[in-house]
């Protein structure tokens, strides 16, 4: 058996997104989000909440940054709001100087600790402006340009941070927010939930255009800030692992590769061979939208390092009827048992997520075998607790469950360096606070702190804060 052991650089913590955890919606010039829109709208999220308040980090900065040097963290990630900077998103409007303010005094004050930020440029919450005046991700022309502009801000505003991450996972935003409607803008073909949408193209458009977007920011770092500030720029995807229901049925362990090229390979295979997957193409037809020879030119090799954000698990099962013109898995059924009755893993308060860290390890290897052994850093990787939001304090603060959690995963991963080889250089988990949750709103619960909304936003450390350390402490080596 070889040593399990990681290396004395490798770099761990936690990660937040502003619009989960910052608060201040409405303070020191920020303009609104779809995200603000949304969960404004009734029904929208589990429980009505909004990020109006949240965690109230925007005014608790340094209380987190204090937090983050208590478990040990080497790295933090974190996102910055787009309506923050430029109130109404678009490369010719006002910049706001007190939300550049509020972020160049976080990463001085995360750097003084000796943490590394990881700083995301969009985590969904794209300014409300932006959709109002062009759709936003849905007019391809106006929506990288602006981005670009957004990011080229950033770069600027923040020359000491060496870690960027363009997108968090687009495939959230584009499906989500365009295909089934359950996130901002909640856009989709059912009257029911949208006035507006077509859930059979606009998802497939919206990812076109963030992925030039994603492209015009790397080539602008590349071009300007990448050699003089001595940085790192990828992207971050969700990708769930994938065994067959029936592994002796060819159809199911050929839909398992299926499904992860509609989740992952939509965004990466672009990102390193210039075109979206030919399983993709197979299904949607003239429906997924075509890169220009330039643009295929502009997308490709736009990776420094991939950014992995991992959860869970399914077993897949493959369908033999033709695919709906809705469907955003590739014809495919995800299930959590298979057909011998064996379970992925237990149940947690997220009706998408069952621990599984063996799909980990595998997930890892499969994506350094198709991918080319690029640098990976994992930026999230969490879980909830199924009634944790209905525990007394003190059984919040015993998250066994969570911290056993971390504990195989980081296990599973550290397995995947050692034994296969993956180049892993990063693990951060999700996430440092309890936090608004998006849909799920404040019912479900993946802090490895407690933050005591009715009182003064309290943050309570719980256990599984200490384990992850504790578990990083045996694994990096000392010298």
């Amino acid at each position: 058996m070889t040593e399990l052991s990681l290396p004395k650089d490798f770099l761990w913590g936690f990660a937040t997104a502003s619009y989960q955890v910052e608060g201040a919606a409405n303070e020191d010039g920020r303009g609104s989000s779809i995200w603000d829109t949304f969960s404004h709208t009734p029904g929208k999220t589990a429980d009505g909440g909004t990020g109006d308040v949240s965690c109230d980090s925007y005014h608790k900065t340094a209380e987190d940054v204090a937090l983050l040097k208590l478990y040990g963290a080497r790295a933090y990630r974190f996102s910055i709001s787009w309506s923050r900077l430029i109130p109404l998103g678009g490369r010719n409007d006002p910049i706001n100087p007190k939300g550049i303010e509020f972020y160049q005094k976080y990463v001085d004050a995360l750097l003084e600790a000796g943490i590394q930020p990881f700083v995301t440029l969009f985590h969904w919450d794209l300014p409300q402006a932006l959709h109002d005046r062009y759709l936003g991700m849905l007019n391809r022309e106006e929506f990288q340009l602006d981005f670009e502009r957004y990011a080229r801000l950033c770069f600027e505003s923040l020359p000491k941070v060496k870690h960027w991450i363009t997108l968090n996972e687009p495939w959230c935003s584009s499906v989500l927010g365009y295909n089934t409607g359950l996130f901002a803008p909640g856009r989709c073909s059912d009257r029911s939930k949208s006035e507006e949408g077509d859930s059979s193209r606009e998802h497939l458009v919206a990812a076109h255009s963030l992925l030039l977007g994603h492209a015009r920011a790397v080539r602008a770092y590349r071009r300007d800030f990448k050699e003089k500030d001595g940085g790192m720029i990828g992207i971050t995807l969700n990708g769930d692992w994938t065994e067959p229901w029936d592994p002796e049925d060819p159809k199911d362990v050929e839909a398992c590769e299926r499904k992860l090229e509609f989740a992952i390979s939509w965004f990466a295979d672009p990102v390193y061979f210039g075109k979206y997957p030919d399983s993709m193409r197979k299904q949607l037809g003239e429906r997924l939208p075509e890169f220009t020879p330039e643009e295929s030119e502009l997308v490709k090799g736009t990776n420094d390092f991939y950014g992995m954000n991992h959860y869970t698990a399914n077993y897949i099962k493959h369908l033999d009827t033709p695919a709906d013109p809705f469907d955003n898995l590739g014809n495919l059924e995800t299930l959590f048992y298979n057909k011998a009755g064996d379970c992925i893993g237990p149940e947690t308060q997220s009706a998408w997520l069952r621990p599984h860290p063996e799909g980990f390890r595998k997930l890892l290897v499969w994506l350094s075998k198709r991918y080319g052994s690029p640098i990976i850093y994992v930026t999230e990787n969490g879980t909830s607790l199924k009634g944790e939001n209905d525990l007394p304090l003190e059984k919040v603060l015993d998250d066994e469950f969570r911290a056993e959690y971390f504990r195989t995963y980081i296990h599973a991963m550290t397995r995947a360096r050692v034994e296969s080889g993956v180049d892993v250089r990063g693990y951060l988990a999700w996430s440092l606070l309890d936090n608004f949750e998006w849909a799920e709103g404040y019912e479900t619960r993946f802090g490895v702190t407690v933050v005591d909304y009715k009182n003064s936003h309290k943050r309570y450390p719980k256990k599984s804060s200490k384990v992850i350390g504790e578990v990083f402490a045996k694994l990096i080596k000392k010298e």
